[in-house]
């Protein structure tokens, strides 16, 4: 398959939207609760195509990048989409049975049952960053439950859009998964449709639109946002082994990750031998990163003039720039770089990064990062290092995140068994594995009365039966 790009019509797109939206929700109502053995087909030929043209997406995604990766698309997006799939499979029976529930002593002998049933249609609103993975992972929860989905790619990456629409119509009718491209246009129309769920991977201003949209037709909505990402490295701890962990954080991608580290809180007088150590892992890993391969450039200029001004800004302001390598501008790639003295007043430690940048703190007790880090808005993800469990213990209670790393980054994103979602300004709501496939489901609790029964005793007329009924009761 040779995916041939060229640019979307915004009205086409839209005329497609909406037919697209209405065969889904009359297959859907032909077919309202799909059988293990169907929904178990669709992840097999969701699999089956993602391994065919695996070649075909990555060189779409690099394209589109100017330049990603190909190890970087198959380890981070490809390989977690696969396993995500077989991990879902594999539990999909014991998730679909009823689940049997207690019932009060006065409503016996009846029973109570909670029954995970399809929602219906599904949108998933699919970012720039990692459009392959964040497509695949919400598409296989939403299968999984028995839904079907249309799927909006970024109008970042269009190429990749236009690879996958055409993998997924080798293995799906587009009444059971549909892959819609465009621009904001269609994707503002997309959220005012009256969808049973809605997915939004995205940034946080976007994520509030996107609500708003969605709240005109009370669609539920599960939004994975982003955020300021910290990272604490405890006196004790390797700070060799930190800055290595913490960077392959922060160059994965180019640092376009939303769980990448933002910042790090070091020791006080530790931070030199943190940059030390950090430049001696970025040489080792990328000798040239203008030239190398392994290391992906920023997705497009807006984006890497935005990068550019945050480090412009934060030496206007007082902090030390320090590039970790050397990288030709018009190589479209930024340098690893870290910043140091930096302060809430500097835009870099406004905004979300999202960029190979590195803010480097300092502190004294462990009191400064954790005040800091719950006087502002909740994270995606925290990493803390450190071997103490009593500490570990403390960071966990004393701090709120959508995720938690223990001496590692980003790696929690990849548990097939763990969930994945923010909290407060990162998000809300959950995927991955179980808890997908729920956040894609109604758990409709169902009632059953048997033949015989003691509600007579509670019906009018009132008299003393139920008053003396009731006095037992409120005991």
């Amino acid at each position: 398959m040779q995916a041939m790009f060229e640019p979307h019509d915004s009205q086409a797109e839209k005329a497609r939207l909406a037919e697209l939206y209405a065969r889904q929700r009359e297959a859907f109502v032909a077919d309202p609760f799909p059988a293990a053995e169907v929904r178990r087909s669709r992840l097999g030929r969701l699999k089956r195509v993602l391994l065919k043209h695996q070649d075909a997406l990555a060189k779409a995604i690099s394209a589109d990048f100017g330049h990603r990766s190909v190890h970087e698309t198959r380890l981070l997006e490809l390989f977690p989409s696969i396993a995500g799939i077989k991990h879902t499979s594999r539990k999909l029976t014991r998730w679909m049975k009823p689940r049997r529930r207690g019932v009060s002593i006065w409503f016996m002998p009846a029973s109570n049952t909670v029954i995970p049933q399809p929602l219906g249609v599904v949108g998933i609103i699919v970012p720039w960053n990692y459009p392959l993975f964040l497509s695949i992972g919400p598409l296989t929860a939403a299968l999984a439950a028995g839904n079907r989905a249309v799927v909006k790619i970024s109008e970042y990456t269009p190429r990749f859009g236009e690879a996958l629409r055409l993998a997924l119509a080798e293995a799906f009718d587009e009444r059971e998964v549909a892959v819609l491209n465009g621009g904001a246009e269609v994707a503002q129309t997309f959220c005012s449709y009256a969808w049973d769920h809605l997915l939004f991977t995205g940034s946080t201003n976007v994520g509030k639109h996107v609500m708003r949209a969605a709240a005109d037709n009370l669609t539920p909505v599960t939004l994975e946002l982003g955020g300021k990402s910290p990272c604490i490295v405890h006196p004790d701890f390797p700070i060799a082994t930190a800055a290595e962990r913490i960077l392959h954080g922060k160059c994965l991608n180019a640092g376009q990750t939303c769980v990448a580290p933002d910042y790090v809180y070091v020791p006080e007088g530790k931070e030199a031998e943190f940059i030390a150590a950090a430049k001696a892992v970025v040489a080792k890993w990328y000798p040239t990163p203008g030239q190398n391969p392994d290391y992906t450039a920023v997705i497009n200029g807006r984006h890497l003039a935005r990068l550019q001004g945050y480090l412009r800004d934060a030496e206007e302001k007082g902090a030390k720039v320090q590039a970790l390598a050397s990288v030709d501008a018009a190589s479209g790639k930024l340098a690893p770089t870290v910043v140091l003295g930096v302060n809430d007043q500097m835009t870099i430690m406004q905004e979300e990064i999202f960029g190979p940048i590195l803010p480097v703190l300092t502190y004294r007790t462990l009191d400064e990062p954790i005040d800091y880090i719950n006087a502002h808005p909740r994270p995606l993800a925290l990493y803390y290092f450190d071997y103490d469990n009593q500490r570990i213990g403390r960071m966990l209670a004393a701090t709120i995140s959508g995720g938690v790393g223990i001496n590692e980054t980003v790696m929690h994103v990849g548990q097939d068994d763990l969930p994945f979602g923010g909290v407060g300004a990162s998000g809300m709501g959950h995927y991955h594995g179980h808890e997908g496939f729920e956040t894609f489901s109604k758990l409709k609790p169902v009632f059953v009365q048997s033949r015989l029964n003691g509600i007579w005793m509670m019906r009018p007329p009132y008299g003393s039966l139920v008053a003396r009924l009731l006095k037992f009761m409120l005991r």
